[in-house]
């Protein structure tokens, strides 16, 4: 007689001890486990084993001595036995390739799961596990204060990725929050450089804006940039011609500007939790290197690369000094930092909202839209629009209490 199998749910009052007492109920039979699962909600067990009893165990007395074993305890117990072709199919699913869609927004609302869960089905995709990244919400927050990220991992063979995602960032901004498709490989937590873009990204600011209204400039470098946008100038003749109006101004102007710069959301945190998980940063930006060094400072930064401002006798002459930092450059710094520390593009992330983003965004193994232009947001492989920079914690898979 061979080996029997059997899956078992309990459910009921989470005790301490309780895994224990089932555990040693199992190890007097000579079971093997050969799955096992356990969540808790609000105090609440969801307990899931399959197990193998060897020929003559009966199932009926181990179920009886295991509901003694939690006779104080406020469970529920059910057994269903497994047939050998069922686990099989079951050993056989493993093999499957693993997706993971995590869902981030302010709120967590129960027609947000329901139309996720709708569209990997259509996709033929099994959800296999739910997680929630992000802590507890007290029920009195403010729902601007708060974040909510759940990551789904779904198994299945998809016939078409592109379909799947597409359909995801539509139902992304039809119902207001981010949803980011990704394989499930080894680099997901093997990240190990990150580079920022400067302007709308770290900080709030576009910094050029600010110095032109220091200047007194400020609506004819808006004219260069609407301009440049609308591709009748490249992004280094836009730049020089918009430096040039700043000649004459203070330079100790730089250092007002500097002091009333704003972190976007979740910077301070996202840039501090990286380095605890031991990656270096960077700051890749078409913007302005003592600004760059200003924010290195603050938030402990590593590498900077941002254009210079010339400055002769105090006052900004209007040029600029060395290489302008445009879209390719920036992708080249990142290949050259990626170099130098002996990593792989793959484990590399880039951070951006511009079209000068876009080739760095596009080499990196992770390129992330943040609240970005609908060009860079939709050539991007991951858009974030609804919560700050520290969201992409949640797309590296880390929970709020890893932090």
């Amino acid at each position: 007689m061979s080996a029997q199998i059997f899956l078992l749910t309990i459910a009921g009052d989470n005790r301490p001890g309780m895994c224990t007492r089932i555990a040693a109920e199992l190890a007097e039979r000579g079971a093997s486990v050969l799955d096992i699962g356990q969540a808790v909600i609000h105090n609440t067990l969801s307990l899931g084993l399959m197990v193998s009893l060897p020929a003559g165990a009966c199932m009926e007395e181990l179920a009886g001595a295991i509901e003694s074993a939690l006779a104080d305890c406020d469970i529920r117990m059910k057994t269903a036995p497994v047939s050998a072709a069922d686990y099989s199919d079951w050993v056989a699913g493993h093999g499957q390739p693993k997706h993971i869609i995590t869902l981030i927004g302010r709120t967590l609302s129960a027609c947000t799961i329901a139309a996720v869960s709708a569209v990997l089905a259509r996709h033929g995709l099994d959800i296999y596990h739910i997680t929630r990244l992000t802590g507890r919400i007290p029920i009195d927050r403010i729902a601007a204060q708060t974040q909510a990220s759940v990551e789904f991992i779904a198994r299945g063979e998809v016939a078409s990725l592109l379909a799947l995602k597409t359909e995801l960032m539509s139902l992304g901004s039809k119902l207001q929050v981010d949803l980011a498709y990704q394989e499930d490989n080894a680099y997901r937590r093997n990240r190990r450089l990150v580079a920022f873009d400067m302007d709308s990204t770290l900080i709030r600011e576009e910094v050029i804006d600010e110095l032109a209204a220091e200047a007194g400039v400020g609506g004819e470098v808006a004219q260069i940039t609407a301009a440049a946008m609308r591709g009748e100038l490249d992004f280094a003749q836009s730049l020089r011609r918009r430096v040039g109006l700043l000649k004459g101004l203070p330079a100790a102007v730089l250092e007002q500007v500097a002091q009333r710069l704003t972190l976007n959301e979740g910077a301070g945190r996202l840039v501090s939790r990286l380095r605890e998980l031991g990656c270096k940063t960077a700051i890749l930006s078409g913007g302005f290197d003592y600004f760059g060094n200003y924010l290195s400072e603050r938030l402990n930064i590593d590498h900077v690369y941002a254009n210079q401002l010339e400055i002769m006798d105090d006052k900004l002459t209007g040029r600029l000094q060395g290489e302008i930092i445009d879209a390719e450059r920036k992708a080249t710094l990142l290949r050259m930092l990626a170099k130098q520390q002996g990593l792989t593009l793959q484990q590399t992330i880039a951070v951006g909202d511009g079209a000068n983003d876009l080739q760095m965004l596009s080499i990196a193994g992770m390129g992330v839209a943040f609240h970005a232009r609908p060009l860079v947001r939709e050539s991007a492989d991951y858009a974030l629009d609804t919560l700050g920079l520290d969201a992409i914690l949640y797309l590296l898979g880390y929970h709020d209490r890893d932090s």
